[in-house]
């Protein structure tokens, strides 16, 4: 017997609506649902594991619960678990991006120095780009060394946006 299979559903939120991906142990997908790469991101789903569905889901109904209280500036922590899957570096990478504390940012060297990589920070941005749980596993709180945007899938507009939720603004 097979796996079972990732329940996916739509979620509106204030950036606008997202695709959710879950299975029994947690969140495996988080991605701005307009985005070019959404169906590459469910081939890669299904190729990790297994099949999707468009289905209901405690794991999304925690999802939905979680990222409201995140826009309404309630919470600063998500807790809902994570089934990171990716290469050893990428993991490395994504688990990186948790340590980030909610308003803050930092550069893609900073992470590649962290990693012991010290030219990496485009080993770090490709894989940064690659992240499939969008918000929760902050890409959007990485920028350039000289406190420029740069690089966010779901679009600059986006990363202004909720870098300015978590600074209050």
């Amino acid at each position: 017997m097979g796996s079972p299979p990732v329940t996916v559903a739509l979620i509106d939120s204030a950036v606008g609506p997202l695709t959710a991906g879950v299975t029994d142990a947690g969140l495996v997908l988080l991605e701005f649902s307009d985005r070019a790469r959404l169906d590459p991101q469910l081939a890669t789903l299904r190729r990790l594991f297994g099949a999707t569905e468009f289905g209901r889901h405690s794991m999304l109904d925690r999802i939905t619960a979680e990222l409201a209280e995140y826009f309404a500036g309630t919470r600063r922590r998500f807790e809902i678990p994570l089934v990171i899957r990716g290469t050893p570096f990428q993991e490395e990478v994504w688990r990186a991006l948790l340590t980030i504390p909610y308003g803050s940012t930092c550069a893609y060297s900073d992470i590649a120095e962290r990693l012991g990589r010290t030219n990496g920070q485009r080993a770090v941005g490709l894989a940064n780009g690659r992240n499939r749980i969008a918000i929760v596993i902050p890409c959007h709180r990485v920028i350039e060394r000289a406190g420029g945007l740069r690089g966010y899938g779901g679009g600059l507009a986006r990363k202004k946006f909720l870098l300015d939720l978590e600074r209050g603004r």
